[in-house]
């Protein structure tokens, strides 16, 4: 019986002492805080580390951790501006900043938060038409994270962000916004069918346009160049004339030029009068016909006046 109560004594004192080194040496993950009270108020806040306490004396009342967590905010029923019911979900990221606060400083935070974002969001939601709540979840993100920093400052948490998960539509509207959109998207391809006609028309009518002045240009080109190639000719042909004049007024003021030019009209005065009588039946023969000498001379005569005035 001594033996028995002996071990059993040594078995109580090792529990104890087991119980106490538990209670007095306290080890402190790495970004954790430990809240810890003395005789039931609060005491101090334990770092990560390794920490000794008094035991039965001090006790850890509350274990936090300081790394950014996500909590689930549940579906809840929202009404809009234009009195449609929507449901809608998200997530809280939030930090605990002050260990102490987020102890005493209300009961739950994570449960106040949650509340809180899901009041927030009804009347943010309240004041947004339907078609914007999908296009200003920024801006609702925005409002809901400021009026939760606003209230959780006395907590000891800061609220990173808020974002809206999902937001679910009734059917009835869910089919209103899919006709919708389905009549937006086949206007626009009217539109956009229509455009390119009337794109592919200007570009029909703006080669029409650039074909017709090419061609105006072209003939006016051709027009230019041909007038300049007839005032070249006639230039050329002028010029020709009157040397050919020059000459055979040179040519006549030679010794024997008033007779060989006398000779020569003789010579056209005959070829031409014989071509005559070969055209036509009826011939008209000139009063001085028997005198020929006398129309060379007269010829000659002007010629030779013509030579002098030059």
């Amino acid at each position: 019986m001594t033996m028995d109560f002996a071990t059993l004594l040594s078995l109580v004192i090792l529990a104890i002492v087991v119980i106490a080194i538990a209670k007095t040496a306290q080890i402190v993950p790495q970004r954790s805080a430990y809240v810890v009270e003395r005789l039931g108020r609060f005491h101090s806040v334990l770092d990560a580390g390794f920490h000794l306490m008094i035991p039965f004396i001090d006790k850890v009342a509350y274990k936090h951790t300081l790394k950014e967590v996500a909590i689930d905010v549940p579906q809840q029923a929202c009404v809009t501006k234009d009195n449609i019911q929507i449901h809608v979900d998200g997530v809280i990221y939030m930090q605990v900043i002050d260990a102490k606060l987020a102890s005493y400083g209300i009961d739950d935070y994570r449960f106040a938060a949650i509340q809180l974002a899901q009041t927030t969001l009804r009347s943010v939601i309240g004041k947004t038409d339907l078609d914007k709540s999908f296009e200003e979840r920024v801006i609702i993100n925005e409002k809901v994270v400021e009026a939760l920093s606003e209230a959780s400052e006395p907590w000891g948490i800061k609220v990173l962000r808020y974002e809206v998960a999902d937001i679910i539509l009734p059917e009835t509207i869910r089919d209103a916004l899919e006709k919708q959109m389905r009549a937006e998207r086949e206007r626009r391809a009217v539109v956009a069918e229509s455009e390119g006609a009337r794109q592919a028309k200007i570009n029909v009518s703006e080669g029409l346009k650039q074909e017709m002045i090419n061609i105006s240009e072209g003939d006016m080109l051709k027009q230019i160049n041909e007038a300049k190639g007839r005032s070249e000719e006639i230039r050329l042909i002028a010029e020709a004339t009157a040397a050919g004049i020059e000459r055979i007024a040179t040519a006549i003021n030679q010794p024997g030029g008033s007779d060989a030019v006398s000779l020569r009209i003789a010579e056209q005065y005959v070829k031409e009068f014989g071509n005559l009588a070969r055209q036509t039946n009826t011939l008209i023969l000139p009063a001085e016909l028997s005198d020929i000498g006398s129309v060379v001379a007269s010829l000659s005569k002007t010629l030779s006046a013509t030579s002098e005035k030059r």
